[in-house]
């Protein structure tokens, strides 16, 4: 399946909860707070590794392990501008203020519009913001996703990202899906000739399993996954226990569900209940706690939303809350 559907939570499915009592960060801490109020002070909370709240991409970028995916700042089914392209950049720019440092995003989403606000917004990017795109899937027109995993066509999207993004180096550029027409090696060969180039940093793969990640590596390194897990659909649990074993990082997209969005389950609202927040935060602070190599990028058009998203980071679930909501799977 191609990224056709949304990474947002904004969609039908589950109507965002009011939330109850105080929240447990609120939009005016947020402001007052800024970074610190979001990832600094829950990173010594457990001896659970899976609650630090960085994770270093390479072994040498260091992420705050909450990120965002910025398909959703596109038009309407990640087409065209957006209605409201002041808002879009709006919300790029509050997201570097709460600390999100990780950034992902696609040249087909859009095609290009993602990435051409992202520098809009952000250039000249603060040091430490690492940017992670994507190439491999082309969009002929609305709806269409197709792969092309043809080495001259990933050169020039590497180049086309570059130009775009206004950097000399994408710090993470990732083979968006397998072109079933083109071996793997061949695509992942021509990564490996950007990144010997210096136009590339970092190598991650999207939408693979563990023999295809095996086949990559022995190509070029490869430093993260990004295939789609949430609490209802691990079909990647194989791909997610691989990156845990071999020190990758793994960006789950439809981190809460996309547009089926998330079904009204005892054990989520209960949690999200006693916690005084929403299903959507206890969704994200539930992959969080998942694993060490969990770096979500949940993605959205609104602010607000934003916001409740980047505020998950410090939420901390009981044990017995994490199990009834790890049984939802079954």
């Amino acid at each position: 399946m191609y990224e056709k559907s949304s990474d947002s939570n904004e969609k039908p499915g589950v109507t965002r909860r009011t939330f109850l009592g105080t929240t447990l960060v609120t939009g005016a801490t947020l402001l007052a707070g800024g970074t610190d109020a979001i990832f600094a002070a829950g990173s010594a909370a457990s001896a659970n590794t899976a609650t630090n709240p960085t994770w270093k991409l390479g072994g040498d970028l260091t992420v705050n392990r909450l990120g965002f995916g910025a398909m959703r700042v596109t038009g309407e089914g990640i087409w065209g501008w957006p209605p409201d392209r002041g808002n879009a950049l709006k919300v790029l720019k509050r997201a570097v203020e709460l600390g999100v440092n990780l950034i992902d995003t696609a040249d087909a989403y859009g095609p290009e519009t993602s990435e051409l606000l992202i520098a809009e917004a952000l250039y000249p990017y603060p040091k430490d913001v690492v940017i992670a795109t994507k190439g491999g899937l082309t969009r002929p027109g609305p709806g269409e996703w197709v792969p092309d995993g043809r080495p001259e066509h990933l050169k020039q999207a590497v180049d086309g990202s570059l130009k775009r993004l206004r950097l000399d180096r994408i710090d993470v550029y990732q083979l968006h899906r397998i072109d079933p027409k083109v071996p793997l090696e061949e695509s992942v060969g021509a990564l490996k000739e950007m990144k010997d180039a210096g136009k590339i940093r970092h190598v991650g793969l999207s939408n693979v399993d563990p023999g295809e990640i095996e086949r990559a590596r022995k190509i070029v390194p490869i430093v993260s996954v990004q295939n789609r897990y949430n609490i209802e659909d691990r079909k990647s649990e194989n791909v997610l226990v691989y990156c845990e074993k071999q020190g990758l990082g793994f960006l789950p997209w439809f981190p809460i569900g996309g547009t089926r969005g998330l079904k009204p389950e005892n054990a989520l609202e209960k949690a999200a209940k006693n916690h005084g927040t929403s299903v959507f935060q206890v969704a994200l602070a539930w992959l969080l706690e998942r694993s060490p190599v969990m770096l979500p990028i949940p993605g959205t058009s609104s602010v607000a939303h934003l916001e409740e998203n980047v505020a998950a980071a410090k939420l901390k679930l009981t044990p017995d809350e994490w199990k009834a909501i790890d049984s939802l799977a079954a």
